[in-house]
């Protein structure tokens, strides 16, 4: 049985217009085209994929509202990344107003350098008992630093009431089995969601409540199917998804990482889903040849959708 505040969640990404502005007819058109996969249970808006700190609070607040009105009764994970936990909580009041159903905290990139477990602890704390909203926690890569929280502080960290779910993305299976284990613990009401985007296969049968990933801005479908696959027992099934998820992932989440939004909108801009490819500053557009190796890899995958 999963946690009830678990669930396939897209991590969506943000269209803009070549100057720069968010482009309101492309993300309305982008949210309808990924909820049209009746497997996603909601959206995770103004994460890394959706650029978050690109955006102003007004933004970030305006993503929230235009998803709104596309999402229905579907839930809304909304992120928030400042540094400063009086700005976080702001931009999470910004974002519950505008319509989001939780917040789910993505660590500082500062932390990646290193960060006290107390201020990891406060940070968090803060923003709960500033929104009174359910929180989720999200455990970052491995190789990231304090972004990956140790086990003790993981611990700490489940003690807020308020704690909802954690986008479980280590990017590694013996990390996120640890994370389990210590949520189904201390926890068991706490949705432990898998994400990262190589790696769903294994995690998905060592079990799991679900997955908050960007794949499912850009192929929706192969996540809720090998979701599904797995769960019915189907693993040869789950596996081809795999083979195919774990190629286009290693393209899309390759060095450098920061360029994994600008990735996935070349796609979803040559697939014609959204208007325009363009990232803010300073990042950089793709050169074609970064295009065509992102296309050899995702038609694989289309090709499963059919």
């Amino acid at each position: 049985m999963r946690a009830d505040r678990g669930g396939l969640y897209a991590a969506t990404i943000t269209p803009m217009t070549e100057s720069g502005a968010l482009d309101h007819a492309s993300l309305e058109r982008h949210l309808a085209l990924v909820l049209a996969d009746p497997g996603q249970a909601g959206l995770l808006l103004n994460g890394h994929a959706g650029e978050g700190i690109h955006l102003s609070r007004t933004e970030q607040a305006e993503v929230v509202r235009v998803a709104r009105g596309v999402a229905g009764q579907r839930r809304i994970l909304a992120a928030v990344s400042a540094e400063n936990t009086a700005f976080a909580v702001a931009d999470a009041q910004a974002a519950l107003a505008a319509g989001a159903d939780a917040i789910m905290v993505f660590a500082p990139f500062s932390w990646a350098l290193g960060a006290d477990p107390r201020a990891i602890l406060a940070h968090h704390r803060g923003i709960a008992e500033g929104t009174g909203a359910p929180v989720y926690l999200f455990q970052g890569s491995v190789g990231a630093g304090r972004t990956a929280y140790a086990p003790d502080t993981l611990r700490r960290l489940l003690e807020i009431d308020s704690v909802a779910g954690i986008k479980e993305g280590s990017w590694e299976v013996k990390s996120y089995e640890t994370t389990r284990r210590i949520a189904r613990e201390l926890r068991p009401d706490v949705a432990v969601m898998a994400s990262g985007d190589e790696h769903l296969f294994p995690c998905f049968l060592i079990g799991s409540d679900g997955s908050a990933v960007s794949l499912s801005a850009l192929v929706p479908e192969l996540i809720s199917a090998l979701d599904a696959h797995v769960t019915a027992g189907r693993i040869p099934e789950a596996l081809e998804v795999h083979t195919a998820l774990f190629d286009l992932a290693r393209v899309v989440y390759g060095a450098p990482g920061h360029l994994a939004a600008a990735r996935l909108k070349a796609c979803l801009a040559e697939l014609g889903r959204i208007d325009s490819p363009a990232c803010r500053a300073p990042t950089p557009r793709l050169h074609s040849d970064e295009l065509d190796g992102l296309m050899a890899a995702l038609r694989p995958c289309l090709d499963l959708i059919g």
